[in-house]
């Protein structure tokens, strides 16, 4: 397969992005601006936290698109994948003047082989998984960059951390098998199942997805997995049989080795754990057993690049505790212990008249079971009240039962229309009031809001100081998080109760 590559030397070269206000496309934009590139761009006008960033960094941006926003001294055209080259106005114009167009996917993959580059992957935890290795390397200063798929606190809110020239870990997305253009030469792999159903029909279609990926490993490359996902020992397995040379680093609390997590323990509004092959106990802020896995497959991680970095990069889990030095661990516990998570993943939103407000992206019945149950151990005596949006038709009509069942820790529930995806055509019969019907058989406290917003005078009415308020999901339900946040700020400064 023939690969797009990047100008050699970027320094100067003219590019522009097409809907650059996309968090890839922002964050590839400061990548290549740090590299010397000169970077303009365009997008709607609609306002989004990235704008915010651009302007931060002095890249302009036409709010708009049109052929006139193609200059002349253009030299490349990068665009986004919503944007299709053979009908929008400025990919057309790019292709008449004869300037070379490639796709974000495409270009993240070129800017892969200017480093030693690692990937993050899974149908869960990629963003929080790779934000934890930025953090980490960030008290470590090594000389790497890390591109997240969220704004992360630890970045100063950005996705984006450049510390450096050596290597390069980014999360990698398996959508439409997006991540086959990024050349790592190791992958993290969190968990594997069946999602993103307009394209991969069954479980098996996009496990065989991520056993292509890994089989793209150099000789010698590394595959770190977690041991308690079903599906990422599926993939282990299988690569194993197919690729001997890649070597598997296993990781989790069933794990062998030195990344076996073997005590968990919860303290105050923290979690706390110990691995096998690593001294002492580290401590996380952000709740749920799910994050210690992350943390966990981002210390090994970063513990290979250690290795690297030191020169030492063979059987580095046999000499953990040379490459984990008192000061590198004191940096590590120090990372993990001022993690705050990334935008819309266990986000803290506020604390308004005794309410917490947080938002999370979870969009899978897993995903959405492992948020709850951590925020439930993490914070026992607090009401836990969910207003969940599900995104896409076809993935909420192929796990439905499952979605319903997803509740269990939540003490009431609140269920919108489903937010739909402009890439599916769906022609069943399955709504967001399908999916209220299924969870109200199962839990008393179930309710439907079409329009998140309509939900904002009953939690106004409903909520008590103490409790917990969480919206969840990949649709814009986050909206009413941020609009109750802001009546109970008003309503505290007014004297109202």
């Amino acid at each position: 397969m023939s690969m797009v590559e990047l100008p050699e030397r970027l320094v100067g070269v003219p590019i522009h992005m097409v809907g650059i206000k996309g968090t890839g496309m922002c964050a590839l934009a400061e990548l290549l601006s740090a590299q010397g590139a000169r970077i303009r761009g365009s997008d709607t006008a609609d306002q989004f936290y990235t704008d915010a960033i651009l302007k931060e960094l002095r890249i302009p941006v036409q709010e708009g698109f049109s052929a006139q926003n193609l200059l002349p001294d253009t030299k490349l055209v990068i665009h986004s994948a919503a944007y299709d080259p053979g009908s929008h106005v400025e990919l057309l114009r790019a292709r008449e003047m004869g300037i070379p167009i490639i796709k974000y996917t495409d270009a993240l993959g070129a800017y892969s082989r200017r480093f030693d580059s690692s990937a993050v992957a899974g149908v869960h935890g990629k963003t929080t998984t790779t934000a934890l290795v930025g953090t980490i390397l960030k008290e470590l200063n090594l000389p790497a960059q890390v591109l997240a798929g969220s704004g992360v606190s630890n970045f100063n809110n950005r996705s984006t951390l450049i510390l450096g020239n050596t290597f390069f870990v980014a999360e990698t997305c398996e959508y439409r098998r997006h991540f086959l253009a990024f050349s790592p030469r190791r992958i993290l792999l969190t968990s594997v199942e069946s999602d993103h159903q307009d394209y991969y029909p069954t479980y098996e279609s996009i496990r065989d997805a991520f056993v292509e990926y890994a089989q793209r490993l150099p000789q010698g490359g590394l595959l770190i997995y977690c041991y308690d996902d079903a599906g990422a020992r599926d993939v282990a397995d299988r690569i194993g049989a197919l690729r001997p040379d890649i070597q598997r680093i296993p990781y989790g609390k069933t794990a062998e080795g030195p990344f076996g997590v073997t005590a968990v323990r919860q303290g105050e509004e923290c979690t706390l754990f110990s691995l096998r092959g690593m001294e002492g106990e580290f401590s996380l802020s952000v709740p749920g057993f799910h994050t210690v896995l992350n943390a966990t497959g981002a210390i090994a991680l970063v513990s290979s690049l250690l290795a690297t970095f030191d020169g030492k990069a063979d059987g580095f889990t046999e000499i953990l505790p040379e490459l984990w030095t008192a000061s590198r661990l004191e940096a590590l516990r120090r990372g993990l212990a001022s993690f705050r998570g990334s935008r819309r993943r266990s986000e803290r939103i506020g604390e308004a008249q005794g309410i917490l407000i947080m938002d999370d992206y979870a969009h899978h019945p897993t995903a959405i079971k492992t948020t709850l149950a951590g925020l439930r151990a993490f914070y026992p005596r607090r009401r836990l009240i969910v207003s969940f949006m599900s995104h896409t038709y076809s993935r909420t009509a192929s796990l439905l039962d499952e979605f319903a069942a997803s509740f269990y820790d939540a003490d009431m529930v609140l269920l919108h229309a489903i937010y739909p995806s402009a890439r599916e055509t769906y022609t069943g019969g399955v709504t967001g009031k399908t999916l209220f019907e299924r969870a109200a058989s199962l839990y008393p406290a179930v309710y439907y809001f079409d329009d998140p917003l309509e939900a904002l005078p009953f939690l106004q009415r409903t909520l008590r100081p103490g409790d917990l308020f969480i919206t969840m999901g990949a649709g814009d339900n986050w909206k009413l998080g941020r609009a109750l946040y802001e009546a109970l700020r008003n309503q505290e400064k007014t004297g109202e109760n």
